[in-house]
């Protein structure tokens, strides 16, 4: 199955879970347009004020907006998991299976 193939799979498929659940992206946008809309009819002036307040309260060490300001400053951290041996080596990408015969007892 190639690329394409997997991303129509995909796509039925998420089609298919989200079926009738339409409401919520529509609202979604609604939210979004809205504040938008906000944001440009006052030239940006409440987005500047409500940005000051964020800046105030991570200075004064509200961890919250520490963290929302680093998030939207450098982007959201990624977790990442490597996979090595006790040594650091890399892990075994194959196994052996030897068959022994077993010793006569007699």
């Amino acid at each position: 199955m190639d690329k394409e193939e997997q991303l129509a799979l995909a796509r039925e498929k998420a089609a298919e879970v989200n079926k009738g659940n339409t409401y919520s992206s529509k609202n979604n946008r609604l939210w979004a347009e809205t504040l938008r809309r906000a944001v440009v009819q006052s030239d940006a002036e409440r987005l500047r004020m409500i940005a000051e307040a964020l800046i105030d309260k991570a200075a004064s060490g509200d961890v919250s907006a520490i963290k929302e300001l680093g998030d939207r400053i450098d982007g959201k951290s990624v977790a990442t998991t490597e996979l090595t041996g006790v040594d650091g080596s890399n892990l075994p990408i194959s196994i052996a299976i030897d068959f022994v015969k077993p010793k006569d007892e007699g």
